[in-house]
């Protein structure tokens, strides 16, 4: 991790100060989670994380990449999570790396943290037991051209086996 981001918020005026100072601290925190990585990105509201597959599962030695990018209510509003080309092949990943996840839409807490949120995906992604893209896959993709976010989505939260 480097510490020159901790120190670059200029470009964070749009969070709060308290959404900043958390950040800030889940940065200095970030090393003590293992399995994750944090890449440096020009601002602390953009954060790729580098996710490696849980040993035994499907997915053992796969290394994706999460964008997170965190809106200017963040703490009351849920962050963007996406993963970056190319998405883990899984019932819950569409290939444009939007998640279908309630923690990141309906079911999102102020108390969560970014790592808490990892977790919860990495979870997901060690227990399925199928690599293979959600059901209409191509369809919803189709819609989601011309960058259409995933919190435009009206997500169903019906399947809590993968």
């Amino acid at each position: 991790m480097s510490s020159g981001i901790l120190g670059h918020h200029a470009a964070m005026d749009v969070l709060s100060n308290i959404a900043t100072k958390r950040l800030q601290k889940e940065l200095v925190q970030w090393q003590v989670n293992l399995g994750f990585t944090h890449k440096v990105t020009d601002t602390l509201q953009r954060w790729v994380i580098e996710v490696q597959g849980a040993e035994g599962t499907i997915y053992a030695n796969d290394k994706y990449q999460l964008q997170v990018v965190l809106p200017e209510h963040y703490l009351m509003e849920a962050p963007q999570v996406i993963f970056l080309h190319p998405a883990p092949l899984h019932p819950h990943i569409y290939s444009n790396g939007h998640i279908c996840l309630d923690i990141l839409y309906d079911s999102w807490s102020p108390a969560m943290t970014i790592s808490s949120v990892c977790i919860s995906i990495l979870s997901m992604l060690s227990s399925s037991t199928v690599k293979e893209p959600p059901e209409g896959n191509d369809r919803y993709v189709n819609k989601c051209r011309n960058g259409r976010s995933p919190k435009e989505t009206r997500w169903l939260f019906h399947d809590d086996k993968a």
